[in-house]
């Protein structure tokens, strides 16, 4: 079964004014703030997230229960460029992973591992996008 939850860190949080991050909104609950072990880089004027082994690199980010995951990761996947159509290895790559909510609680939720390298981008130390 698909996971119904996704974990965003970038344009698609709260308070984007994007078409994307607006669809989002309109077809998905806010569940909560949420952080994942991975490290944050600034790709262009978007992040992207790296994992990581180290406890001590999280990425900040938002935690949605899509109403209809399917149709949503559809779009979501386009939209990350690595839907279907797209020639490997592309951009960034959905995968599951575990989030813990602020009151420490672990879900394990889609979001989008970027899959270029990141030897020229500048790390977002604090892990946040919007407090670089």
């Amino acid at each position: 079964m698909t996971s119904d939850l996704l974990f965003v860190y970038g344009t698609l949080m709260r308070g984007f004014d994007h078409p994307m991050a607006r669809l989002l909104a309109a077809n998905a609950d806010f569940v909560g703030e949420a952080s994942c072990r991975g490290r944050l880089y600034r790709i262009q004027h978007y992040p992207g997230l790296v994992l990581s082994d180290d406890a001590a690199d999280l990425v900040h980010g938002e935690l949605f229960r899509l109403r209809q995951p399917a149709p949503m990761l559809s779009e979501f996947d386009m939209y990350e460029a690595c839907g279907e159509g797209f020639a490997p290895p592309t951009e960034y790559l959905r995968q599951r992973l575990e989030v813990t909510l602020a009151d420490g609680t672990a879900r394990e939720a889609w979001t989008y591992v970027y899959n270029w390298p990141v030897d020229a981008a500048a790390r977002i130390a604090s892990g946040r996008f919007l407090a670089p």
